[in-house]
């Protein structure tokens, strides 16, 4: 007999996690007073099998809006999550209440959707006396279930500070091989923007800590921004890997992100490092009117 003890998250993990905070706190909905939409892919371990490494896409927009003068945000966030053989779609609708405290804004939000869960066993079945193994799927199953979440968000010029937890009611699924459920995630992120003796280049850190209660993960990230147009750093996360960031903004709101982790962990044997690329654009809601001039022949 051989037991082993194993520890991992359900959500996955994003190296440009900047640029998705939305799937993880809703209270980030609006606070930027853009319109922003991100669309992300990650390639998880490439190499490392056939078929069944990690694949994740995801998509989120969102926008700041006044109703009945309050100050809201709200969102929308698309994930679908592709491991082993396992297909998980997640769509969550955000909204948040913005209150100025001090020099910045806290946006207080919650977010509620559908998450659904797939699973398609592509297994060669061991012919026991005729009988299968019962814990493998025959067939393709799934089910969806109602997924809720709550964060709040507070954001100055330089600094911002995220806390937030997924899978508030931890979803419980009622498959043929068994009854998985979501566990409930927390999440705490901060990040600061320090301006440099040269005024083109800024000093950016972050930090994002999430936690399913049973494993901690921690990732630190370092970049260098110049002109508010390039960027490029690096990130650590803890036993797992070292994280290569690059980006540049064109065309004064179209972004584009690449990201390469180099893996740390045993894994790192088998795989050749995974890869993310990040596309999106934002621009501004509030457009100021453009002062009308007229000129007559009379005066010259």
């Amino acid at each position: 007999m051989v037991s082993m003890y194993l520890k991992a998250q359900q959500d996955p993990q994003f190296s440009q996690y900047m640029f998705t905070q939305l799937s993880i706190n809703p209270g980030y909905a609006g606070s930027d007073d853009k319109i922003n939409v991100f669309a992300l892919t990650r390639q998880q371990w490439v190499g490392f099998m056939d078929k069944g490494s990690p694949q994740v896409s995801v998509f989120n927009m969102d926008a700041a809006f006044s109703l009945f003068k309050l100050p809201l945000g709200a969102g929308i966030s698309i994930k679908n999550d592709i491991i082993g053989f396992n297909n998980d779609t997640e769509v969550n609708i955000s909204l948040a209440y913005k209150v100025n405290i001090g020099k910045g804004v806290l946006g207080i939000g919650i977010k509620g959707g559908i998450v659904n869960t797939s699973i398609s066993g592509e297994w060669k079945y061991p012919d026991s006396d005729g009988q299968d193994d019962p814990a493998i799927p025959k067939n393709q199953e799934g089910m969806a279930m109602v997924d809720l979440g709550f964060g709040l968000f507070y954001k100055t010029n330089d600094l911002y500070l995220g806390i937030a937890s997924t899978h508030l009611n931890e979803a419980k699924f009622d498959l043929e091989q068994g009854s998985p459920s979501l566990q409930r995630h927390y999440y705490v992120n901060a990040g600061y923007n320090m301006a440099l003796q040269n005024p083109l280049i800024e000093f950016k850190p972050s930090v994002l800590v999430q936690s399913d209660g049973a494993y901690t993960q921690l990732s630190i990230n370092a970049l260098l921004q110049y002109n508010k147009k390039i960027w490029g750093g690096v990130s650590w996360r803890t036993d797992n890997a070292i994280v290569g960031v690059l980006g540049v903004e064109l065309f004064n709101w179209v972004k584009v992100g690449y990201s390469y982790d180099f893996v740390t962990s045993d894994i790192m044997s088998y795989n050749n490092g995974s890869h993310e690329i990040m596309m999106g654009f934002s621009f501004d809601v509030k457009k100021e009117k453009t002062p009308e001039r007229y000129k007559s022949i009379r005066f010259l």
